[in-house]
């Protein structure tokens, strides 16, 4: 848990603590609590980390000039427009952040994982560059940290110097491509700026805590539009995912596995079944009962249930914004001809 104001930007919401959140007592912080991604390592010779994945086909095609409104979520947008335009925000958030937290940051992944290059598990490296050459954004630098959860998760202090983590299970339970589907919802997180932003967001929310009788009622209210916020930009960054996979099927698997798959079960997944379970669940949620319940489920998250994500980025793989999308998209191989 850090305590300075630090963005993490997570991809999936684990049991025990949330990234890309913050936590709501007598002070708010940022939780970086990580996920994780296991490598196959000699159990005696830990010096060693060998990636075991498969080499799979590259994107086809990569958008140039793609803005982070071209596939923002209307609620993601919605509430970056109204921080934007707080006066003073961003000079607030700015003085406040520093050099320090992002270097206590920076000497922790340095000193615990493992940092990835060309010359250090070199498919991974491969993956990130595609993913950002896709997304048109600079690729962060991209650590790996031993973690028995599946997760991966930005790291950011005032937009300077992000960098991605990912642990070991994760690449153990993800093909290639979805492992890379991982890595574009973490860029979509740098691209849209949701690291910045958040943290700005959580000095106004700590500002109303401080103000004596109405401000632990507008805090509370701030909170609840925050957390609205985050799973709108969760659903933004899956979004980006589908942008590099181009492929909705393999995100929806990502979000299958990490709700309830293992290497040992992977083959037996099925993507359709699960697309059934997510209407299953909107059909039960519809009723006034039902949609008490699930709004009481999910008030408090930072990120949508996993059916829900699966729905939505389903349906936004059918929709117009996403066809206009591809259209303006060029081929990788004409690109690199030019």
């Amino acid at each position: 848990m850090a305590s300075v104001p630090l963005s993490s930007l997570c991809f999936s919401q684990t049991p025990k603590s949330l990234c890309f959140s913050f936590v709501a007592s007598d002070n708010l912080r940022f939780s970086s609590s990580s996920s994780s991604l296991r490598f196959l390592t000699p159990k005696k010779n830990r010096t060693r980390i060998r990636v075991s994945v498969c080499r799979a086909a590259s994107p086809s095609l990569v958008f140039r000039n793609l803005d982070a409104d071209d596939f923002r979520h209307p609620l993601d947008k919605q509430n970056t427009l109204i921080l934007r335009a707080i006066p003073g925000l961003k000079e607030l958030g700015k003085a406040l952040l520093g050099t320090v937290a992002e270097q206590v940051m920076l000497l922790e992944n340095i000193g615990t994982s493992v940092l990835v290059s060309k010359d250090q598990l070199s498919d991974l490296h491969r993956l990130m560059i595609e993913a950002a050459e896709v997304l048109n954004i600079e690729a962060p630098a991209l650590y790996v940290r031993q973690s028995p959860v599946p997760n991966a998760y930005t790291l950011a202090v005032s937009g300077e110097k992000p960098f991605v983590v990912v642990h070991t299970s994760l690449v153990e339970l993800l093909t290639q491509k979805e492992l890379q589907a991982v890595l574009a919802h973490e860029l979509g997180h740098l691209k849209c700026d949701h690291g910045v932003w958040l943290t700005y967001a959580n000095i106004l929310t700590l500002g109303a805590y401080s103000v004596p009788g109405l401000g632990g009622l507008i805090a509370q209210s701030l909170e609840e539009q925050l957390f609205r916020w985050l799973r709108a930009a969760e659903l933004t960054c899956d979004r980006a995912a589908l942008l590099v996979a181009q492929d909705p099927k393999v995100v929806i698997s990502v979000l299958m596995k990490l709700a309830g798959g293992c290497p040992s079960m992977a083959d037996q997944l099925n993507v359709d079944a699960f697309l059934e379970q997510a209407r299953s669940y909107d059909r039960a949620s519809s009723s006034p009962v039902g949609w008490y319940i699930r709004n009481a489920q999910t008030r408090q998250l930072s990120h949508p249930l996993p059916v829900l994500r699966a729905r939505e980025i389903d349906e936004w793989s059918r929709s117009q914004d996403y066809r206009s999308l591809l259209k303006r998209a060029m081929p990788i191989n004409s690109l690199q001809k030019v």
